[in-house]
C-alpha cells in the first residue's frame, strides 16, 4: 500500500512538473516558490499581492528549467500561458503592475516594490547582469519608465523600460479590429507567450478567458533572448504595490519548451471573486428593501401622529392647584371623539361635549377649551383652580382636567349635580332641583 501511495505520488508530480512542461489549473497544493506577501488562498488562487501598500511578491516554479540544449548554444523555444485578475478599487488609480518572468535567479530579496515591480532597484534597472526575460500587465503610468499609458501590456529585457508595449486589448479574429481591455476590471484575462528561437520572435496575445487565442497577437517584436537568458532559468511572477493599492491574482498558468503551453482547464479554476449573486434576488432585494422602508417609514409617521394627537403639557401651577388628571386619550374616547351629536352646548370660550368614561363608565360632561387666545388659557386655569376648590352638594363637581401643548385643553365635569347655566339640562339630576330652579 505504501509503495502504491509512493508511485501515485511521483506519477502526480512528473505529470505536473516535467522538465519542459507544466500546467497548474489552479494552485491547491502546488509546489511554489513564494516570498514576501505571495500566497497561494484556501480556494486554490495564486495571490501576488493582498492589497496592502508598498509591497511586493514573487511565486516561481520550483525547478530550473534548461532553455539551452547545449553549452553556449541558443535559447530554445518556449510558451506560456496564464489567466490573471487585477483589482484596485478605482481602475484608473491603480498600482503598479504585475509580471510574468523567465530569469537566471529567483532571488529577488534587492529589488524594490513600487514602480520597480520587484524586477529591480533604482540602481540596476537596465542592466545586462540582471538576466531576465519578462512581460508586464501595468496600471500605472511612470515616466521614468516611458510608459505609454496606465493600461498597457509591454515586453521587458533586463529592465522596465520596454522594448515594445500596447495599450490592452485584442484584435479580432473576424475584421483584425482593435478592442480595449481594462487591465484592473477584476475580470479575468488570459495572457499567451511565445517565443521562436529560430527566428527570435516575441509575441504576447492578450483575450477575455470566454475567447479562444485571438490569431493576430497584440504585441509582436524580434530580439534574441540567448544575450540575455543562462542555461537555466527560473519561471514566475512579479508583483508590487506603491501607495496605490490592488490586489494581484494569478488563477492557472502553464509553460512548455517543447511546443505551445499545455491547455489550462477551465472548469477547475478557482474563483477570483464573490460568488455571484441570483439574477432574482438582484430583482426582489431592492423592492423587498424599498417596500420595508415604505413600510417602516409609515409606521413611523403614523406612531408620531398618534403620540401628537394625544400629546399633553404639564405645567408648574398645576402642581399646587390642578385635581386629578386625565389622558386626553381617555376623554377623547369617552365623547367619541368630540362629536357634534355629544355637544350640549356652548359656553366661554369652549364647548361643552357629554360622554361616558370608558372604564368606570361614570357620565362626564366635558368642556373643551381652546388655546387659540390667550384669553381661553386664561379661563382654563382659573376654571381648574377655581371650580377643583369648590366642595358643594348643589355644584358640579370638577373631577379632573386634561392639558394640551397649543391646542384645546379639558375640564372634566362630573355630570351627578347640577352647575353652571352652560352645561344644560344635562346636568340635572331627576331627583334633586336646580339652583336657583
Amino acid at each position: 500500500m505504501l509503495l502504491h501511495l509512493l508511485f501515485l505520488g511521483l506519477e502526480l508530480s512528473a505529470s505536473a512538473t516535467s522538465n519542459d512542461q507544466f500546467v497548474y489549473s489552479g494552485f491547491t497544493g502546488a509546489n511554489l516558490t513564494l516570498d514576501s506577501v505571495a500566497k497561494v488562498t484556501p480556494n486554490g488562487l495564486l495571490e501576488l499581492i493582498n492589497g496592502t501598500a508598498w509591497l511586493k511578491g514573487h511565486a516561481c516554479h520550483p525547478n530550473p528549467i534548461l532553455f539551452r540544449k547545449t553549452a553556449n548554444g541558443t535559447v530554445q523555444s518556449f510558451s506560456a500561458s496564464y489567466m490573471f485578475a487585477i483589482y484596485c478599487v478605482r481602475p484608473d488609480i491603480c498600482g503598479h503592475r504585475i509580471a510574468f518572468f523567465v530569469a537566471a535567479s529567483n532571488n529577488f530579496s534587492e529589488t524594490m516594490q513600487g514602480q520597480y515591480m520587484g524586477l529591480v532597484n533604482n540602481q540596476t534597472n537596465g542592466k545586462a547582469t540582471n538576466c531576465f526575460f519578462a512581460v508586464e500587465l501595468d496600471t500605472n503610468q511612470n515616466n521614468e519608465f516611458q510608459d505609454i499609458n496606465n493600461n498597457h501590456v509591454g515586453i521587458d529585457v533586463n529592465g522596465l523600460n520596454s522594448v515594445n508595449s500596447s495599450s490592452a486589448g485584442y484584435y479580432d479574429n473576424s475584421n483584425s479590429n482593435f478592442h480595449n481591455l481594462t487591465l484592473a476590471s477584476y475580470q479575468v484575462m488570459q495572457v499567451w507567450v511565445d517565443y521562436d528561437g529560430r527566428s527570435k520572435q516575441i509575441d504576447v496575445t492578450l483575450a477575455p478567458l470566454s475567447m479562444a487565442k485571438p490569431i493576430k497577437p497584440l504585441i509582436s517584436t524580434t530580439y534574441d533572448l540567448s544575450r540575455v537568458l543562462t542555461d537555466m532559468v527560473y519561471a514566475g511572477f512579479s508583483s508590487s504595490t506603491s501607495s496605490f493599492i490592488s490586489q494581484q491574482y494569478v488563477l492557472g498558468w502553464s509553460f512548455s519548451t517543447s511546443g505551445p503551453a499545455p491547455a489550462i482547464d477551465i472548469t477547475k479554476l478557482p474563483r477570483q471573486g464573490p460568488e455571484p449573486r441570483s439574477k432574482v434576488l438582484e430583482i426582489i432585494l431592492p423592492i423587498v428593501s424599498a417596500a420595508f422602508v415604505i413600510v417602516a417609514g409609515t409606521i413611523i409617521i403614523l406612531l408620531v401622529r398618534r403620540r401628537l394627537k394625544y400629546a399633553e403639557l404639564r405645567e408648574d401651577w398645576e402642581v399646587e392647584f390642578g385635581p386629578h388628571r386625565f389622558s386626553y386619550k381617555d376623554l377623547f374616547h369617552a365623547t367619541e371623539g368630540f362629536k357634534d351629536h355629544n355637544l350640549l352646548g356652548v359656553g366661554g370660550f369652549g364647548r361643552v361635549y357629554k360622554g361616558v368614561l370608558p372604564v368606570s363608565r361614570l357620565e362626564i360632561a366635558a368642556k373643551r377649551i381652546s388655546h387659540d387666545t390667550k384669553q381661553g388659557m386664561k379661563e382654563f386655569v382659573t376654571e381648574v383652580v377655581s371650580i377643583g376648590r369648590l366642595q358643594h352638594r348643589n355644584l358640579v363637581q370638577l373631577h379632573g382636567y386634561c392639558h394640551r401643548k397649543g391646542k384645546a385643553s379639558v375640564l372634566e365635569l362630573q355630570g351627578v349635580t347640577v352647575g353652571p347655566p352652560w352645561t344644560n339640562d344635562y346636568l340635572m339630576e331627576k331627583h334633586r332641583n336646580p339652583v336657583g330652579g
